[in-house]
């Protein structure tokens, strides 16, 4: 009995100086509105957190740990990984200890976040890992990891620490409030691209795209059992516009693939498709055709 108790003290110690040590690279984020985030002190001087709950662009500040508050600009945000990168000055804030290592089913894993200068920690096991998904907005992430884990809103862009305390993801709420993480790998990439450039490029079709009403299939002439979008603007210096494509056509196919919602193209405008030639197919006053269009860069706004 004696061994089980020293066993469970033992391991109670470990996990608390792994929070500790790991917790010294995490900040709070003040950019929230009135409930804050957390951050991950991921390069030196530039704080990785959740895109989503950074809701202004000005006036972030963050929260070291000890209680010390500092300024932060926002070097740029990218909806589609979900990431967002701030830049500051460490003044000696350590470095989280980053790893790219792929996460396992079964893992024992830590979610650290901060409140208020202090440690904010869970722990759980990895209970899902899937292959590279893409997100409701279009971005590539490269692992689908569900966590088995409470994670508090304030602990939201906060890391998700291996046995070994090093940062494997960042961490994040999904739909139903259900934990999940955004792996290193797609981190880094993102990372990469803001700070170069202050955004991720995006590709750009240069169309507005609806949904094709479902009563408009049977009565429209020029529709009659049609299925897909119906392009309803052109930007007149895009791509579309260059390809010929015009307002009313209606767009039933990408390459190989049929589409049926604009989820269906957002998807496909990843960055990697920018500059790529893509076929979709249309149909024009009932006649099915084929239009070669080459994706652009999405505009900066």
């Amino acid at each position: 009995m004696t061994d089980t108790r020293n066993a469970i003290v033992g391991f109670s110690d470990d996990i608390a100086a792994l929070v500790e040590r790991a917790a010294s690279s995490i900040v709070t984020v003040h950019g929230a509105g009135r409930w804050s985030a957390s951050g991950i002190h991921w390069r030196s001087g530039v704080i990785v957190t959740a895109e989503e709950r950074l809701e202004r662009d000005e006036n972030i500040t963050l929260t070291l740990p000890g209680g010390r508050q500092v300024e932060a600009s926002l070097a740029g945000r990218d909806p589609t990984t979900d990431v967002a990168v701030l830049r500051f000055q460490p003044d000696g804030l350590p470095l989280s200890e980053i790893t790219d290592a792929p996460a396992r089913a079964g893992q024992l894993v830590l979610a650290l976040g901060a409140r208020d200068g202090a440690a904010l920690a869970a722990l759980g096991i990895v209970a899902f890992v899937g292959g590279a998904w893409r997100s409701a907005r279009g971005g590539t992430i490269d692992s689908l990891i569900r966590l088995d884990l409470s994670l508090s809103p304030a602990a939201e862009g906060g890391a998700l620490v291996n046995a070994h305390g090093r940062v494997t993801a960042m961490t994040v709420l999904g739909p139903r409030r259900r934990a999940l993480a955004i792996p290193a790998s797609t981190i880094n990439r993102s990372v990469d691209q803001l700070l170069a450039k202050g955004h991720v490029v995006r590709g750009y079709l240069g169309a507005g795209l609806r949904a094709l009403p479902r009563e408009s299939r049977s009565t429209s002439p020029a529709s009659i059992g049609a299925q897909g979008l119906i392009v309803v603007s052109i930007d007149p210096d895009g791509p579309s516009a260059r390809a010929g494509l015009l307002v009313g056509d209606i767009v039933t196919g990408w390459n190989e693939d049929r589409i049926e919602r604009v989820r269906d193209v957002m998807r496909r405008l990843g960055p990697e498709s920018a500059g790529n030639a893509i076929d979709l197919t249309v149909t024009r006053g009932g006649a099915p055709k084929a239009i070669k269009v080459v994706i652009g860069e999405r505009p900066v706004t």
